[in-house]
């Protein structure tokens, strides 16, 4: 073992730092002592697309055990661990976000989709934490019919949002409001959706929602579900609502069936095709379940994709 030297000066530092070292562990052992803090309020993300100014809204979040009966419905219990293990992610739970999004153009403020209301949303608090209030709010937007989407949109049978108007697709609206959609879902719509419908215009694939977001129509994760692009200033951002559903199982296995998608194979090849899309035009996309803050980029990456977490890009 080689020979080790201290020099006078060295060993004054050393000593010097003996009394500050022992400082700090007394007062780390008190602060030790602190109780443990839940989940903070609810957060969002500001970042500007052109000259809007977008939010995203962490409605809830909330983590689910045996994932598999959920995403990979189709492939084999150890593809579907190999797979997260690979991705430094467990296969046995998940965290779901449930991400609303509202948008100042300058002339309106537009809101996109509602959370989930009395099921464990907070859609008011989440406009609140990012400085609106419901009544600001000039435009809905349901992107398609899943409680999740639509549960916000009643407050004690009072209309949340009560100087806006409401904006879906006729294919979805139609499908769950027929003769036969009345259970489950459809049931909710009919509680939540119905009572606004005098207020509510329908879009189709290429119409606008108001100048600068222009409706894509992405059928298969429900009968009329609906993206949307959002372009400003030369600038674009996809809003994909559940096109994707989840940052790995979605995106690097595309084909990977999901249980809430209404038809599976039309689904998959949404799912291929726009986010071939995104990755060849390289324009970023809020994906409502994506992890927080929701906003991120698409690589192509063998036969999938590949999620990239956006960063500074566009708050610059």
């Amino acid at each position: 073992m080689p020979e080790v030297t201290i020099s006078r000066r060295s060993a004054l530092i050393g000593a010097a730092c003996v009394p500050i070292a022992a400082g700090l562990a007394n007062s780390t052992a008190a602060l030790a002592a602190a109780p443990m803090q839940d989940g903070g309020g609810t957060p969002f993300a500001r970042f500007k697309t052109g000259a809007f100014e977008v939010n995203t809204l962490l409605d809830a979040a909330s983590t689910r055990d045996n994932p598999q009966n959920i995403f990979g419905l189709n492939v084999s219990a150890d593809e579907f661990k190999s797979v997260s293990d690979e991705n430094f992610i467990p296969s046995d739970r998940t965290r779901f976000f449930f991400t609303p999004t509202v948008i100042n153009t300058g002339n309106e403020l537009v809101l996109f989709d509602t959370g989930l209301g009395a099921n464990g949303g907070n859609i008011a608090g989440a406009l609140a934490s990012a400085g609106y209030t419901p009544e600001q709010v000039d435009v809905v937007v349901i992107t398609h019919m899943h409680p999740d989407h639509i549960g916000g949109l009643m407050t004690n049978d009072t209309p949340t949002f009560p100087n806006a108007r409401y904006v879906t697709g006729a294919v979805e609206y139609d499908f769950w409001t027929k003769e036969g959609a009345e259970g489950g879902a459809g049931e909710l719509v009919g509680k939540l959706v119905k009572p606004l419908a005098e207020k509510m215009t329908f879009v189709k694939d290429g119409e606008a929602v108001v100048s600068g977001v222009t409706a894509v129509e992405a059928f298969g994760h429900t009968p009329g579900h609906i993206v949307y692009m959002v372009e400003s200033n030369g600038e674009q951002l996809l809003l994909a609502a559940d096109l994707a559903n989840h940052y790995v199982w979605s995106l690097a296995y595309p084909e990977w069936e999901v249980l809430f998608d209404m038809n599976k194979e039309a689904a998959a090849a949404q799912r291929k095709k726009v986010l071939g899309m995104l990755a060849a035009d390289k324009i970023p996309f809020v994906g409502y379940h994506m992890p927080f803050p929701a906003l991120g980029y698409v690589q192509a990456r063998g036969s999938g994709f590949q999620y990239v977490p956006a960063s500074y890009q566009l708050q610059l």
